[in-house]
């Protein structure tokens, strides 16, 4: 049986802001997202299986997105933990505010290598994770490739 990549699509507003940067991205803003996950294995083969001649169901793969990833970032704003923003942080989440820190700068370089790590350790094993994409503007993503990982 062939192998068959298949991408699902994802969208969410998520805040940051780069500690140290040397433009505006220094400052708090946000983007709204679109994020897409490709995953690759051959469909079942098994015809009394209801996932019967699915890789995966979209519906499951779109659990495991949206609970490792989307629901978590989502109208969140993100700071590096190791850097004076934690200050602001702490504030922010006083306030009532939905704040994650993580142990990296949040660009979207640093976010799909973390993605696809929590994405990998979701899917079944028969399921590569194949690619991740996240564009941050119309004209600006990172992509990140298990052959390259």
């Amino acid at each position: 049986m062939s192998t068959i990549r298949i991408t699902k699509q994802f969208s969410f507003e998520t805040g940051h802001a780069l500690y140290g940067y040397d433009g505006k991205c220094k400052n708090v803003h946000g983007h709204s997202y679109k994020l897409s996950v490709t995953v690759s294995g051959k469909p079942i083969s098994d015809n009394t299986n209801v996932k019967f001649g699915m890789v995966i169901d979209f519906g499951d793969l779109k659990k495991i997105v949206k609970e490792e990833i989307v629901d978590v970032f989502d109208h969140a704003t993100v700071f590096n933990k190791n850097t004076p923003h934690v200050e602001l942080a702490t504030e922010l989440k006083n306030r009532g505010h939905h704040i994650i820190l993580v142990d990296y700068q949040p660009t979207s370089e640093m976010m799909v290598i973390d993605f696809a790590k929590k994405i990998k350790d979701r899917l079944p094993k028969n399921i590569h994770l194949h690619s991740i994409k996240l564009q941050e503007t119309d004209t600006s993503f990172a992509e990140w490739f298990a052959s390259e990982n």
